[in-house]
C-alpha cells in the first residue's frame, strides 16, 4: 500500500506545485471481455477510470469490475511524464501499480515503463513501449499503429493495431496482437460516446484454453 500513498502524494504535489494548465478526464467503458496483452482476465467488465494532468505530468486510477462471478476485481494506479522531442514526437516515462484486493493474498505488482509516441501525419500515429514487471520479472515490448478517420464535425472512426512480445523468468514467452475499430461521437465539447469491436490473439499453445477473442466495447468519456 505504500506505493499507492506515494502515487497519490505525487498527484497532490503536482496539482499544488504551480498554476500550470491542468486537465481531468473521466472514462466509463463496458467491455464484453477483459483481455490484456493477449490474455483474458475476466468476462464482461465495467472499467471506469479518472486521470489528472498538469502540463506534461499525469496520474490516474483505472479499475476493472467484472459483472459476472468467479473473477477478481483490479485497481491500477499509474503516473508518468512526457518529454517532448519535437512538435510531433515525445518520450513517455512512468510506472503502474497493479492491485487485486479480492485475491486470497491481495496480489500486487509494480511495472515501470518507457515509450516513444508520435504523429506520422494524415491521421496516422505510432508508438513503441517497453515495460518491466518487477514481481515476476516479465519484460514486455509493444508497438502500435493508429489511424483516425474523420466522418464529420462530431464523429470519427479510430483504427488501431498493436503487436507485443512478453518474456520473463518462469513465464512462457509469447506474442500477441490486437486489432480494433471504434466509432466516436461528440455530444458536447467535453463529453463523447464510443462503441467498438476488438480482435485479439496470442500464440500460447495451452490445451483447452482459448487463444483468440472478439469482444465489444462501449462507453462515455468526459474531459475538463
Amino acid at each position: 500500500m505504500k506505493k499507492i500513498a506515494l502515487l497519490l502524494a505525487a498527484m497532490v504535489a503536482g496539482s499544488a506545485a504551480s498554476r500550470a494548465e491542468y486537465s481531468i478526464s473521466l472514462d466509463f467503458p463496458f467491455v464484453s471481455d477483459y483481455v490484456f496483452r493477449g490474455l483474458q482476465f475476466a468476462d464482461g467488465s465495467i472499467q471506469p477510470s479518472i486521470e489528472f494532468a498538469v502540463d506534461d505530468l499525469y496520474a490516474g486510477i483505472w479499475t476493472s469490475q467484472p459483472v459476472t462471478g468467479g473473477y477478481a476485481n483490479e485497481f491500477d494506479f499509474y503516473m508518468g511524464y512526457g518529454f517532448a522531442l519535437s512538435d510531433t514526437w515525445s518520450v513517455d516515462l512512468g510506472a503502474t501499480y497493479y492491485f487485486y484486493p479480492e485475491t486470497p493474498s491481495g496480489d500486487e505488482q509494480f511495472e515501470p515503463f518507457v515509450g516513444l509516441a508520435g504523429d506520422l501525419g494524415g491521421g496516422l500515429s505510432a508508438s513503441v513501449y517497453l515495460y518491466y514487471e518487477t514481481e515476476f520479472e516479465v519484460t514486455t515490448f509493444q508497438g502500435g499503429l493508429g489511424y483516425s478517420q474523420s466522418i464529420d464535425d462530431t464523429s470519427s472512426i479510430d483504427y488501431a493495431f498493436d503487436y507485443g512480445f512478453a518474456s520473463g523468468s518462469g513465464v512462457t514467452d509469447y506474442t500477441y496482437l490486437s486489432l480494433s475499430a471504434t466509432y466516436n461521437y461528440a455530444f458536447t465539447d467535453s463529453a463523447s460516446g464510443y462503441a467498438g469491436i476488438v480482435y485479439t490473439a496470442n500464440d500460447l499453445d495451452i490445451p483447452g484454453a482459448d487463444d483468440s477473442w472478439v469482444y465489444f466495447i462501449t462507453g462515455v468519456s468526459i474531459g475538463f
